[in-house]
């Protein structure tokens, strides 16, 4: 059965390949505005669905996978940096500190669905303002959320994390990959 990712990163379709090298990935315009009130925790599971969504209504015969991250500070959704001034903010916010990572992910094929979250804690150690500049102006933080890499130069701003490191860099892979034959068993089964 044909899987189809419903992303546009690169990162996450670098690890969709330790899953399955048997999938598509395609990108989608949708709607990504959460609703008013949404607790931050459940933000990326609200918008991996409306990702999963848009992508079915396209390819019906297909298993889709929709997924969002985001980054949680003091119960606030730091999204991807607009500007340098943004990405100095967020790096101030995070400096010291331990904040959570949550991917969310949506499964659908036909009248099935699955979501689930996964929550990873990533502690910043304290950042000068120098390395805090440093990092903003580099490439690295304007198409994350939150605004670091972990798996590129903003592995030198972190001190630990607890959880799965994959998850932080956008993709549960561990259990995307048990989601996803329990949920190919559940559609055999049918």
């Amino acid at each position: 059965m044909r899987i189809i990712l419903a992303s546009s990163s690169p990162r996450r379709r670098e690890l969709m390949k330790y899953i399955t090298s048997d999938f598509d990935a395609v990108s989608l315009d949708c709607d990504e505005s959460l609703p008013e009130n949404i607790p931050a925790v459940e933000a990326s599971a609200y918008l991996a669905g409306v990702k999963a969504e848009a992508a079915a209504a396209k390819y019906t015969d297909c298993i889709v996978i929709g997924c969002d991250t985001t980054v949680i500070c003091d119960n606030e959704v730091l999204g991807k940096p607009k500007d340098q001034e943004q990405c100095r903010k967020y790096m101030k916010m995070l400096s010291g500190r331990t904040h959570q990572v949550v991917t969310g992910c949506t499964l659908i094929y036909r009248s099935f669905k699955r979501t689930f979250s996964v929550i990873t804690d990533v502690t910043f150690r304290e950042l000068t303002d120098s390395e805090i500049d440093l990092y903003a102006a580099s490439d690295e933080p304007y198409d994350k959320a939150g605004g670091y890499g972990i798996q590129g130069k903003g592995a030198l701003l972190i001190e630990r994390i607890n959880g799965d490191f994959y998850n932080v860099v956008g993709l549960p892979v561990s259990r995307l990959n048990v989601e996803l034959k329990n949920f190919y068993n559940s559609i055999k089964g049918e």
